[in-house]
């Protein structure tokens, strides 16, 4: 059974949880199936075992919900709604709102009882249909839920003789219903706008033609040609052109960045003015962008503890509320001789109240809210579980290479002999670099050719690598040695006159290349990674967050360590950890702090991700392992999302607290209103809906939620001048 093949769908008209669940159940039991997982934040449906598409397709019919397998879902491609598919439950509620309007004057107005009725009683079946219906699956299943309390509470409502009172809360269940859907629709918005990032078809060069195909028949290694203003369709690589792609869809940036030959593109984003050659690298169900939003549907479909503290609540109160209706209703009337009447109509009311819809949605409404802002914001958050962490944070451990440093080393001195000019010498070595694929080796060079322009580096004859120490060559007739300074004593260079220069760069925390030409010791080169842009305004803002302590932990020795901490505002750091060492270090301060959170790349840093109460991973875009270990990406290499991330958590923590509040107070107080008569049925049904519509739009308000905008003079703050070396 393992072997059983796995059917994708997206559905459509799907806006009640409950009817989700018994929608899953029902195909899950089909002949041939071995499990079904249905995702109702993000509509999607999962089938597993050996059935056919159109078996499921037609089981979700049952339910007026339209399933459309994977593949053939991209907005493109499918036909627009019919106006009656698209507005079908705001056409009911206006209709069932007229026939009520019209019972109501009829009755009051002109006390035509029997034109009343069959106005109530129109809208009682066209309002309710979709109710009934519902009802009737549920207790085929023999299950209880809120549309079978909907109904009973309708049919006694008639039964007793309150048609007007059956027709309203006809009328405003189908009104709930509307508002449902359009809540349920909206919070979709975030994955269905993803979906639509890519284009269906792209142009591709084959043997030297155009040709424009799918994007489900390009394969990797295919060329794709990117004309300006073009979304690009797949991940690739540039291998030609030149242009500024808008990468805000994935990555959150906010400006566009540069692509030439060599740099990474993902699909989704924008083409500028430039026309761009890319080499397909993913096909297109393992781009970045649909990775992305798997993950944010898996996210989304997560519970959190609020989530299943709630659900528990719901399952004592649902029952138990259930029971005392029944007590109500049958002990007034048996054992004090009350009239039936008011107490089968109170009885009514409460079972009206009964079903906890509000407090059932408090939670997941907002954790699909905040997941939806966070993704488009270029923050990933990997399930609800990990954004109620995020907001219990308390103290973060940063990483430094990668995460609070570039991560790339930086040629930041050149130093020389008087006979010697700095600019001669990086040329001369860079000439040597050239044939090394060496980190630092590539520094020098990028360095070298940003001053040479378009006049090149000089050819270099006779090279030869020495492993871990260096290389030389013969440039402009010179003999070149490039390295350390071992490399220079191994050829019996005196490096006397430098040591005192080597000392204090060292003391710095930089990597030092010495430079003998000749077989003279004529210079050095001083090495550092840059420290982020952002780094000590993101660290001010977190501590504005009041997050204590900030800790940075490195494999590099102390005085990098310090160097990096002093410009970047740190004050706690540790030096010269092993990758166990980190773990150690973070496992402390978990035990001492509480809830902790470790910031790191998501490559090198994976078991401090995983030791800490939530991993933070930067630079996602395109980076497999960051978004497969950490709990929350940082889908650019931008540190001032972090900040933004932690508001979130503690927002959504905030907006979940106030949903169960408001869930439960207005049960309460409607419950207790049902004791002394004052709770009619039009009432309950009212408050059930403004409860649900209460919570779902104070949910909303975190999709509003934005990263603030950088001080820039606080991104400057402490960045020239830095000085470190690379690793750790």
């Amino acid at each position: 059974m393992n072997n059983d093949k796995a059917l994708e769908f997206r559905l459509e008209n799907l806006s009640c949880a409950h009817c989700a669940a018994k929608l899953e159940r029902r195909i899950a039991s089909l002949p041939g199936v071995r499990a079904a997982k249905l995702n109702f934040p993000a509509a999607r449906l999962t089938v597993y075992g050996n059935v056919g598409r159109e078996t499921v397709i037609d089981e979700a019919k049952r339910d007026g919900v339209t399933a459309i397998p994977a593949g053939e879902d991209n907005g493109s491609e499918q036909p627009l709604p019919s106006f009656w598919a698209k507005y079908r439950r705001a056409v009911i509620s206006i209709l069932t709102g007229v026939l009520l309007i019209a019972g109501w004057y009829l009755d009051y107005g002109l006390a035509a009882q029997t034109g009343a009725g069959a106005m109530y009683l129109a809208c009682i079946i066209i309002g309710g249909y979709p109710v009934g219906r519902k009802a009737f699956s549920s207790l085929r299943g023999r299950r209880l839920d809120m549309n079978v309390l909907m109904s009973v509470a309708v049919i006694g409502a008639v039964f007793i003789g309150e048609w007007s009172e059956g027709a309203t809360v006809a009328f405003l269940f189908s009104v709930s219903d509307m508002l449902e859907t359009y809540t349920t629709e909206k919070t979709r918005g975030s994955i269905r706008r993803l979906m639509q990032l890519a284009p269906t078809s792209a142009t591709v060069i084959r043997n030297s033609q155009e040709v424009k195909l799918p994007v489900s028949q390009i394969m990797a290694g295919d060329i794709l040609l990117i004309r300006p203003g073009e979304k690009i369709a797949l991940d690739g690589i540039v291998t030609a052109g030149s242009s500024a792609v808008n990468q805000s869809a994935i990555t959150g940036e906010s400006l566009p960045v540069d692509r030439r030959p060599g740099d990474e593109v993902f699909a989704g984003t924008i083409n500028g003015e430039g026309s761009l050659q890319v080499k397909v690298t993913r096909t297109v169900k393992d781009t970045t962008l649909s990775k992305i939003i798997y993950l944010v549907e898996e996210a989304q479909a997560q519970r959190a503890p609020y989530q299943t503290l709630a659900d528990r609540f719901a399952a004592v109160y649902t029952p138990t509320v259930m029971a005392l209706a029944a007590l109500l209703i049958t002990i007034p009337p048996l054992l004090l001789a009350k009239p039936w009447e008011p107490w089968l109509y109170r009885g009514l009311a409460l079972l009206m109240v009964a079903c906890p819809c509000a407090l059932v949605i408090s939670t997941p409404v907002a954790i699909v809210s905040a997941i939806g802002g966070g993704a488009r914001h270029g923050v990933l958050i990997k399930g609800g579980m990990h954004l109620e962490t995020l907001g219990q944070l308390k103290a973060l451990a940063f990483d430094k290479t990668g995460t609070l440093t570039v991560g790339t080393p930086e040629v930041t001195q050149i130093l020389t002999l008087p006979v010697f000019q700095p600019d001669k010498l990086l040329t001369l070595v860079a000439a040597v670099e050239y044939h090394s694929e060496h980190p630092l080796a590539q520094a020098i060079v990028k360095r070298a050719m940003s001053l040479t322009l378009n006049s090149g580096l000089p050819p270099a004859h006779d090279f030869k690598s020495f492993t871990g120490l260096g290389a030389k060559a013969v440039v402009e007739g010179r003999r070149v040695l490039v390295g350390s300074p071992r490399l220079l004593e191994q050829h019996g260079i005196d490096t006397g006159v430098w040591q005192a220069t080597l000392a204090n760069l060292q003391e710095q925390g930089l990597t030092v290349v010495m430079v003998a030409i000749d077989g003279e010791a004529t210079g050095c080169l001083a090495l550092s990674d840059t420290v982020r842009p952002q780094a000590a305004a993101t660290l001010d803002s977190l501590k504005k967050l009041g997050l204590h302590p900030l800790v940075m932990l490195t494999g590099d020795h102390m005085a990098t360590a310090g160097s990096v901490a002093r410009q970047i505002g740190i004050p706690d750091y540790q030096a010269n950890l092993l990758p166990q060492d980190k773990v150690l270090a973070v496992q402390t301060l978990r035990e001492r702090y509480g809830s902790i959170g470790m910031v790191g790349d998501g490559i090198n840093d994976a078991p401090a991700l995983a030791a800490a109460n939530i991993g933070i991973a930067m630079g996602g875009a395109g980076n497999d392992t960051a978004l497969e270990t950490a709990d929350v990406v940082l889908m650019t290499d931008d540190l001032s999302k972090l900040p933004f991330a932690v508001r979130l958590g503690r927002e959504a923590r905030r907006v979940i607290k106030q949903n169960i509040f408001f869930a439960i107070s207005i049960k309460t107080l409607a419950v207790l209103l049902v004791f002394p008569g004052w709770l009619t049925l039009w009432l309950a049904i009212l408050a059930d809906m403004g409860a649900g519509l209460l919570v779902t739009l104070n949910s909303m308000r975190l999709l509003a939620l934005r990263p603030k905008q950088a001080n820039p003079a606080a991104v400057n703050k402490n960045v020239a001048g830095c000085s470190m070396a690379a690793g750790g």
